[in-house]
């Protein structure tokens, strides 16, 4: 037996394609655990990301007015473009967290789930 075939064997017993996906198989309940808490973090994580966003783009949001008010209450002056631009970093980086939590949490699938139409090889029947 050759690497290639070994290789080959491997990537399609793990459950994976030859693009590079691993599908990891779980029990249901951890798939339904997965399945809840991954999307709930992404969705959170992506909303949040917009709020921040949101904060650095108005001068009148009210995370800005409060992120501004306790700044001040603690003696920091913090500059509004200096302000913006991190509020801006926090959104986008909250924005990707999400993603990504979304994405790992997508390559998860119960025992007995078949393949979706991708991995399974058989072509689309559209047209």
């Amino acid at each position: 037996m050759t690497d290639s075939d070994a290789t080959s064997r491997t990537e399609t017993t793990d459950g994976g394609s030859r693009r590079g996906r691993r599908d990891i198989v779980v029990p249901m309940r951890l798939y339904k655990t997965i399945t809840v808490f991954s999307t709930l973090i992404a969705v959170v994580g992506v909303v949040l990301g917009f709020v921040f966003l949101d904060a650095a783009t108005l001068q009148v949001s009210t995370l800005r007015a409060l992120i501004t008010g306790v700044l001040r209450a603690l003696g920091v002056g913090v500059a509004d473009s200096v302000l913006s631009t991190v509020l801006a970093i926090i959104g986008l980086t909250s924005i990707a967290f999400g993603a990504v939590v979304y994405t790992l949490g997508t390559r998860f699938r119960a025992r007995g789930m078949g393949k979706s139409q991708e991995d399974s090889g058989e072509g689309s029947n559209n047209g």
